[in-house]
Formats: structure tokens, sequence, C-alpha cells
């Protein structure tokens, strides 16, 4: 039987053992605390909807919450929006920070299982950085995780995934994330 101390998420080790390795050659770090490393994964969602029903809100916080295995935030209007009819301090999204071993595993059954499942799947966009060495991308359908049971879903939603880096540029960023197996089209 494991025991939660001697567990290293696969992503994990596989960046201790390779990865750190390979981007050093690469990009000739002459330090180790140069190489990129993941910093945080930000799982957002939008609720839309949430003006007519706050408990979609709630319901998008528990799936979110299975999603990434840690408790989801909700999110608040700053200010009120008389056009979109919303009101200040309404609940509108949910939002998780994942970091350390959770981050590995999320990102572990983001690659593997979540994005093959995706219908019509290509790849991501290799263009999707900011310039710092981050990359967001967005999923339609939420359902793509295994931990939700597609037929207790009201409602498909869509989120939005950013990957932080401790990268400068772009380039360094992508040979982070190609070498976790990031399926990118460019």
């Amino acid at each position: 039987m494991l025991d939660a101390a001697s567990y290293t998420p696969r992503l994990k080790a596989l960046y201790r053992d390779k990865i750190r390795a390979a981007l050093k050659q690469e990009f000739g770090y002459r330090n180790d605390m140069q190489i990129p490393k993941l910093e945080k994964i930000v799982l957002n969602m939008g609720v839309g909807e949430a003006v007519k029903d706050t408990k979609k809100v709630k319901n998008a916080a528990e799936e979110l919450s299975l999603i990434a295995g840690q408790k989801a935030v909700i999110t608040h209007a700053r200010k009120s929006i008389a056009s979109f009819r919303v009101r200040e301090d309404m609940p509108l999204g949910v939002k998780v920070t994942l970091r350390g071993d959770r981050m590995y595993e999320f990102l572990d059954r983001l690659i593997t299982i979540a994005l093959p499942r995706v219908r019509d799947f290509r790849g991501v966009k290799g263009t999707s950085f900011d310039g710092r060495g981050n990359y967001a991308m967005g999923l339609k359908e939420h359902i793509v995780f295994p931990e939700i049971d597609f037929d207790k879903v009201d409602e498909v939603l869509g989120m939005d995934i950013i990957i932080c880096t401790t990268a400068r540029t772009d380039a360094e960023a992508k040979a982070l994330l190609k070498h976790f197996n990031m399926p990118f089209t460019s």
C-alpha cells in the first residue's frame, strides 16, 4: 500500500529526473535555478447563467472542486453593470489555484485523459503564450474530465486553464510544456 509521504506524482518525477537536464542542455543554463518550472495552474469557470439562478454557481463550484481535487472559490462581481443585470458582490464564477503535487496530478490528467476526449481534437494552440512564459487555454466542455458524472450534469460549462511557469520567454515555456507532452499543433 502506498503511503502519502512517499508518493510522488508521475510528471513531477519526470521533471526532476529528465526534463530539467534536457532544458539545461537545450538552453545552456549555467545555474539550476534558471531552469524553468511549473509555478501554478489556475482553473476558472465563468457562469453567465448565475445572473438568473445563483444555484448554478454552487453546482459549478462542486464540479470544479471534483476536477481539481481541492475546494473551489466562488468569485463575485466587483461592481454593478445594469445592462448585464449584474449587482455588486453577485456570485458570477468559480476558480481554483493548484500548486505542488495537485498541480502535477491535474496536468497529467489534462494531457493524458481530458484533452484526448475533446471532440475533434487536433492539439492545442502553440501561440497562446502571454510573452512572459505563461500559457492559457480554454475548454468548451468541462465534462471531458473523468471525475464529472455526465448524467448528473445540468449544464455543460466551459473553463479556462492558465499554466504559470517561471520561464522568462515563451520559447522556454513552450519547450517545458513540450517535454511534459503537451499536444501543440504548431
